[in-house]
């Protein structure tokens, strides 16, 4: 089964390195790139072909499309011709549904949509699958098992998707977000920057790790490190009462409410 990457952005090369890594030869990988020098590049570190989109499209079986929302019309556009039934393609772009996809290719072309996100490019991302009217099982199992080299993937109900975007796909950021306001709280208290940045970053790496495997509701967690009258107490306390939460929930509608907009077409 030979892969088409059409677009070697970070996210494209991230799954390019994922395929790769996780046993696939090299042989049966292709990428679409349109810079020379970034071609180069990719060729030096994983001794990939590179070559045109319409190319890619004819000698693949499966296409990932790794482009930017507003560059998916016309890069479909572009390799309608030589799309035919019976290839799947895996649209990553955020907004674009199914159907967008599938009135762009001929008839009896199989089309998966991903939302993923950024930790992907660590091995730790979180993929979420949805199927097109041309889609089954099979389609969807190949699709899973190439997003498995970069991180865990779930299925959803397509008209599901925004939620995700809100919730996984933008995720990363709110977590960033987060994270840059501990450190600098931490330096505001009197800590070093790289001290309060090691504290802070493993304690999120530690916390996480902690949700994972011991499988328990992070209120649980949370119960278990605040005591009674104590210094967690009184800072959750103040978070409580600035509205974080109710904050964090108005975040998440607004960022699925503008996946909505993508999805219909909104520009701006």
């Amino acid at each position: 089964m030979t892969v088409a990457i059409l677009g070697a952005g970070v996210m494209g090369e991230a799954l390019l390195s994922g395929i790769v890594q996780g046993g696939r030869p090299v042989s049966d990988v292709l990428v679409a790139e349109k810079r020379p020098d970034r071609a180069a590049e990719l060729t030096e570190r994983y001794g990939v072909d590179v070559v045109g989109n319409a190319e890619a499209v004819k000698r693949a079986d499966t296409v990932l499309l790794v482009v930017k929302p507003q560059d998916m019309g016309p890069l479909l556009d572009d390799v309608a011709a030589s799309a035919r039934p019976g290839q799947l393609f895996v649209s990553l772009a955020a907004g674009i549904t199914t159907a967008f996809v599938e009135a762009r290719l001929p008839d009896g072309v199989a089309v998966v949509r991903v939302m993923p996100n950024t930790p992907a490019l660590v091995g730790e991302g979180m993929s979420v699958i949805s199927p097109g009217s041309h889609s089954g099982e099979e389609q969807l199992r190949e699709a899973e098992e190439l997003l498995r080299s970069t991180g865990r993937v779930a299925r959803v109900p397509e008209k599901l998707q925004d939620a995700v975007t809100a919730v996984s796909g933008s995720g990363p950021a709110y977590v960033f977000y987060v994270v840059e306001s501990m450190i600098e709280a931490g330096v505001h208290l009197g800590l070093p920057r790289a001290t309060a940045t090691e504290l802070v970053v493993q304690t999120l790496v530690g916390s996480a790790k902690l949700l994972r495997e011991t499988g328990q509701h992070p209120t649980v967690l949370r119960e278990g490190v605040t005591s009674p009258g104590g210094t967690t107490a009184a800072a959750l306390r103040q978070l409580e009462e600035g509205r974080v939460r109710a904050d964090f929930l108005a975040a998440l509608e607004a960022a699925r409410d503008r996946s909505r907009a993508l999805s219909s077409g909104e520009s701006v």
